[in-house]
């Protein structure tokens, strides 16, 4: 047998850290029912597994299935199959890491930390080959993917060529942009939504291209539906079915948790989300956001769905994803405040300045900013390729301007990330470290918050609805502050923020976002409303400030200078990090996220006068970040505020081609940029994953919940009891 090359010479990554998300605590406070309506809303989320593994490649399913056989033969000893086998126990050890990291990212791309980069087994094919020799399955399951596991390219997720893949696109031939957006357009004129979709190409007899749109639903169809694509010879048919089994599995779930439901708001919604399973069609999952935007504050929070597109190269089609959190009450009422005075920090935005219209906000902004919710959650589970801390849903711009939104900050996803911490202070003066994670974890809180509410939660898209219906004034539009003239786009009928703008749009909204909350970290009455003053006193641990008399608890003393100060490193050392996401071969960025903060840092690095500077230290092999921060006021948040602006005007105008031009350039990385990257690349930060609890219905009827160590074999552990 040849031996594939091992990824050992491909990547200088070191050991990921296993993080738990802690529940147990949070979990019990439940009551019998409110722990019943999780558990079987769970039980639906983690059926969903399998469509995750689908969207993120073709071997992901086989390769889940061969650990969870090894983890079976083993019955979790994992020494005693390195004994049997004969296989050393460090080449078992590889084995175990990238099982987890598997496991963790849902497929065999990193999401969390390396986004969208495809990772392979240190562990020699030979050894794998050998730990699968005591099953005949596992046996066939490592005949089945000991190509694709090892192969490089494809390097990451992205339009499919000869270095990258996506399995929104399956099948052998390759669409190319041009094709995938033209059934995308077809799509649109037929009102048929793309979030649950794929799209298969094959050839005709005649040598025309035929396009299957494989659309997820309980339901299959006897014969394809035919879309029409005018102006074009290609053959476009609609076939439902796609993720039928595990789309079923998740129904029959949710018709368990419906009997739990604590109100009707809850019965309603999950019955919408469940005709959408069925029928594939997005119209009732649409109905069912502007009800579950009602549920307001509930003991269990959920989120369910097709929801976010970032990793369809095109932009538009979704990751499937579940959640399930137990909401906390008293963290809660911090952010409900904010909620209350939102719209005086709205009025003080880049697009709001002198507005006298729509009580000050201006013609950029909705007429009404009413979001429904503001909640620290505890995620219990989480079922998607990557944990964010913060979470603004839906996507739907009509139900967040006539229904409401939801803002969910996932607190123990946060208080996990000053366990990574450390490591960053490669990108901080030495005289500087300790100061700078004094202030990181609650600087970085706020910041989440403020992104969340006043990021996503803003911005008015000027639409056209009809021939003679828009949500502006047509005879006296609004003047567009970049070039001092009338607005000269908008959206048409039919188009979203995500179709027009395509694969830019979520790192553009991303980047807005962001902008949003390091421009408010220099609100005094913001900073005020969260108790930073130069008196206040920060608990590192939960994020939150705490009364004078639980001093004793605290880790710090921030004031308001210290914390805006330290947001400002954090972009210097976030730009820099961002570049560890950019793949070079493919010339594209991996995570939207990673893609906006290097505009930011650009933006920074130009604002002039040394404002922010990097040291480049060769010798030594190390980036160091430098901010004045007596220029802050001056250079650094005029151009924060600069990109803001810009960015929302594009977003509300539907100014795609000077949007695209303008971050396309923007985020383009040359030298030394690319010097750097390979700096980063050598010194990088362990990437994280998490290891989650599960629970259990006891024949009492009564749940309990488990969790698990935080090593590798937690990590695998916690997988195979979960039987999906």
């Amino acid at each position: 047998m040849a031996t594939l090359p091992s990824n050992k010479s491909a990547s200088s990554s070191p050991p990921p850290s296993v993080c738990r998300l802690a529940i147990e605590k949070r979990f019990n406070g439940l009551t019998e029912k409110e722990k019943l309506y999780a558990h079987h809303m769970a039980r639906a989320a983690w059926h969903g597994t399998r469509i995750i593994l689908r969207q993120v490649s073709p071997e992901s399913n086989s390769i889940f299935d061969l650990i969870m056989e090894l983890h079976a033969c083993t019955k979790g000893n994992w020494q005693d199959l390195s004994a049997r086998t004969g296989v050393p126990l460090n080449s078992l050890h590889e084995f175990l890491e990238y099982a987890a990291s598997f496991l963790s990212n849902v497929g065999n791309y990193y999401k969390q930390g390396k986004g969208d980069q495809k990772f392979t087994p240190l562990i020699s094919n030979e050894d794998l080959a050998r730990l699968c020799s005591l099953s005949v399955k596992a046996t066939r399951l490592y005949h089945e993917t000991e190509g694709p596991t090892y192969a490089r390219p494809p390097f990451g997720l992205g339009f499919p060529s000869e270095i990258a893949q996506s399995s929104y696109y399956p099948g052998t031939l390759r669409p190319s942009r041009d094709e995938i957006a033209r059934i995308s357009q077809a799509l649109e004129e037929t009102s048929i939504h793309p979030e649950n979709t794929r799209i298969r190409k094959t050839l005709l007899d005649d040598g025309g291209s035929s396009f299957d749109v494989l659309q997820a639903s309980v339901e299959i169809d006897d014969q394809p539906r035919e879309i029409p694509c005018p102006n074009s010879g290609d053959r476009v048919r609609l076939i439902r079915g796609d993720h039928s089994r595990e789309l079923e599995q998740i129904c029959a779930s949710l018709d368990e948790a419906r009997k739990h439901a604590a109100n009707p708001l809850q019965d309603r919604f999950i019955l919408k989300y469940q005709e959408s399973l069925r029928t594939g069609h997005l119209e009732p999952y649409r109905e069912s956001q502007g009800v579950w935007v009602k549920d307001m504050n509930p003991s269990v929070e959920t989120v369910f769905g097709f929801v976010e597109p970032y990793r369809d190269p095109f932009g538009v089609r979704a990751e499937y994803e579940g959640l399930v959190a137990v909401v906390d009450k008293e963290e809660t009422k911090l952010l409900t405040a904010l909620v209350e005075n939102s719209a005086k920090f709205i009025r003080r935005l880049p697009w709001a300045k002198d507005a006298r219209e729509n009580d000050g906000k201006g013609p950029f902004e909705k007429t009404l900013f009413e979001p429904s919710d503001f909640t620290s959650l505890h995620g219990a589970d989480f079922l998607k390729s990557i944990i964010f801390p913060g979470i603004n849903l839906p996507n739907y711009n009509d139900i967040r301007e006539n229904v409401g939104f939801k803002n969910m900050m996932i607190s123990n996803s946060m208080a996990s990330q000053s366990s990574k911490a450390k490591p960053t202070s490669a990108c901080v003066h030495l005289s500087e470290v300790d100061k700078f994670f004094e202030h990181k974890i609650p600087t970085y809180y706020l910041w989440v918050v403020f992104h969340e509410l006043l990021g996503h939660g803003t911005g008015k898209l000027l639409v056209q609805d009809g021939p003679d219906s828009f949500n502006f004034d047509l005879k006296h539009p609004p003047v567009n502050p970049l070039t001092g003239t009338a607005i000269e786009s908008w959206y048409r009928p039919g188009q979203t923020w995500t179709g027009v703008f395509e694969d830019i749009a979520t790192s553009v909204d991303e980047c807005r976002a962001e902008c949003v909350g390091a421009y408010l970290m220099s609100d005094r009455e913001l900073l005020a409303m969260f108790g930073y003053t130069n008196k206040s006193v920060i608990n590192a641990d939960d994020c939150k400030i705490l009364p004078p008399s639980k001093s004793t608890r605290a880790r710090g003393v921030a004031d308001q200078v210290e914390v805006e100060y330290n947001m400002y490193l954090q972009l210097g050392v976030a730009g820099l990090r961002a570049l560890e996401n950019y793949i070079v071969e493919d010339h594209k960025w991996g995570q939207a996220h990673s893609r906006a903060h290097f505009a930011m840092f650009r933006c920074l690095l130009a604002a002039g006068d040394d404002f922010m500077t990097i040291e480049h230290d060769t010798s030594a092999q190390l980036l160091t970040v430098h901010v004045d921060r007596a220029k802050i006021a001056t250079h650094g948040r005029p151009a924060i505020g600069d990109l803001l602006l810009r960015l929302h005007i594009y977003r509300c105008t539907a100014d795609v081609k000077n949007c695209r031009a303008f971050y396309e350039s923007l985020t383009q990385p040359s030298e030394p940029f690319l010097e750097w990257r390979k700096m980063m690349l050598a010194n990088q930060v362990p990437r994280q994953i998490f290891v989650q609890a599960n629970t259990f219905l006891r024949e009492d009827g009564r749940v309990v919940l488990k969790e698990y160590d935080t090593t590798f074999e937690g990590v695998i552990q916690s997988w195979a009891e979960r039987a999906v």
